[in-house]
């Protein structure tokens, strides 16, 4: 929607780590897009890229079933960072040679650079920590390539061809363990690729609002609010762009946090030029929800449900215009296509119903990601316990709930994580942990209290810390606080007797439980 002049291309060869790299580089105020290795070449050439970057994968190079790519793309002019694969797979395509490592590489790996003025590795030690993850290693550069850095048992953790603007490194820049990756990422964007840094969020706001308007017109604009940061950053862009030509539905399936749906219509109507419709239908759902306890069958009830609400009162709502989503970038990406298991279905892409007709959709955060979003929130006044909203899952409580969802459960539920969550408020720590809540596991077990038996619910408590929820540890909560969330729970919450602490860190478990 916006137009951005200075743009780096990433281009993902199946990387865990793509979406970070185009964070990485967007936190040096240069925009940055993924596209698939699929992607014809004709289209990188129209885009006018500044930089191309290469992301890693789990193949080998000499897999004919792995991604590749036209060499063509290292002779377009354009400087190119290959980062891990990328980095085996610019030696692959320059006739270099790659072999299997006798001793693989994992982990925090010191390196020395043995070319301290390259561009690349201005500012940074020669002697430093960097994040390796490899079984393959460059064991001949390719002509024409310089070697720049290596560690103990890698010949090559670095080399570049300066004539053609082409750098590779082995290791992984764009984590948080590599000590210099940001100043390494900052190199390549300004010293190779000579990017100024025209990214900025005041900017982006200020020339979606202007396109929103000329898109727009006097046309009507219906927005599905599900409440969460997203949709919200984008209802309050909305409004300050046209007003009242915005209609807000928000769909209250009753599966929210305690007080939520108050809170949200509360910020909604006072701070915003809008009309917000709000449709209330927990019982529906409840009824629908009867005896399931399989959590994909819940999932999916409780989005076709959703949806079944969603539309009709939108069929209610709409006179023609324009529909909008609060589609943010990472929704946008195929990552790893072809070749990645699906873990969720993200809730922010809708399919329209063919009988709703309208001018088109329009989803003004499409090239943000979320940290992103929420400075966009914070800019426009949404208040900070909404912009900071913790990732909620699309089916809400839902997943939280483990067998079947009745009224009772869902009530002990909210009770509890409404007292976790003031606690952690009170206690100073909850811009520690990236995400916290409660989970009812379905498990009754023996208590005593007032000296009479008791034979009720647990609740299970889940805090973890991540920077990008690719991977996660769980909160090290200290034991005093920990103790005053049982006690307020176990005393406070009608039918719960015993609170457990969650301590499985992501992988081998997931942030949620379904």
């Amino acid at each position: 929607m916006v137009n951005i002049n200075e743009k780096i291309l990433v281009l993902d060869f199946g990387g865990q780590y793509n979406q970070l790299i185009a964070r990485r580089v967007r936190d040096h105020n240069v925009y940055a897009e993924i596209k698939q290795y699929t992607v014809d070449i004709e289209e990188i050439k129209k885009e006018n890229y500044k930089g191309i970057i290469f992301t890693g994968g789990p193949n080998s190079v000499y897999d004919m079933s792995s991604p590749h790519y036209s060499k063509e793309i290292l002779d377009l002019g354009i400087p190119v960072l290959g980062i891990c694969y990328g980095c085996q797979l610019i030696t692959y395509m320059c006739d270099g040679k790659v072999e299997n490592a006798e001793k693989s590489e994992y982990g925090k790996i010191k390196i020395n650079v043995k070319k301290p003025e390259s561009k690349l590795f201005k500012d940074v030690p020669t002697e430093n920590i960097v994040w390796m993850s490899h079984t393959d290693y460059i064991s001949e550069a390719p002509k024409g390539f310089e070697v720049t850095a290596f560690s103990d048992d890698c010949p090559c953790a670095a080399m570049e061809n300066v004539e053609k603007n082409i750098y590779a490194v082995q290791f992984h820049p764009e984590v948080t363990h590599s000590q210099y990756g940001k100043t390494i990422l900052k190199n390549f964007l300004y010293d190779v690729c000579r990017c100024t840094g025209e990214w900025q969020m005041d900017s982006f706001i200020e020339d979606t609002v202007k396109s929103l308007r000329e898109i727009i017109g006097d046309k009507k604009v219906v927005l599905g609010l599900s409440g969460g940061v997203d949709s919200s950053v984008a209802a309050a862009l909305l409004s300050k762009a046209v007003g009242n030509q915005l209609t807000c539905v928000f769909v209250d399936q009753g599966l929210m946090r305690k007080n939520e749906g108050d809170f949200v219509e509360e910020t909604f109507t006072k701070l915003f030029d809008m009309k917000f419709v709000r449709v209330n239908c927990g019982e529906e759902f409840i009824s629908k929800l009867k005896g399931i306890v399989d959590p994909e069958q819940k999932r999916k009830i409780i989005g076709s449900e959703f949806y079944k609400v969603f539309w009709a009162k939108i069929k209610e709502e709409a006179e023609g215009g324009f529909f909008a989503q609060g589609t943010i970038y990472p929704d946008c990406i195929e990552s790893g296509k072809g070749n990645a298991d699906t873990i969720k279905t993200h809730h922010n892409k809708v399919k329209m119903p063919d009988d709703i007709k309208f001018d088109g959709v329009i989803e003004p955060l499409n090239e943000l990601f979320k940290d992103e979003v929420r400075v966009v929130g914070e800019k426009l006044g949404i208040p900070k316990e909404l912009v900071w909203r913790q990732p909620f899952p699309g089916p809400g409580l839902g997943v939280r709930i483990i067998g079947e969802i009745t009224e009772e459960k869902i009530k002990v539920l909210q009770e509890a994580d409404f007292v976790f969550r003031d606690e952690i408020k009170k206690s100073g720590i909850s811009g520690d942990l990236s995400q916290f809540f409660c989970v009812l596991p379905n498990v009754r077990t023996v208590g005593v209290m007032g000296d009479h038996r008791t034979y009720d619910h647990l609740i299970a408590i889940r805090a973890v810390t991540t920077d990008d929820f690719m991977t996660a540890d769980f909160a090290r909560i200290p034991y005093d606080i920990l103790a005053r969330v049982s006690n307020r729970i176990v005393n406070e919450v009608q039918h719960v007797n015993r609170v457990v602490y969650d301590i499985t860190s992501k992988p081998p478990g997931t942030i949620e439980w379904e």
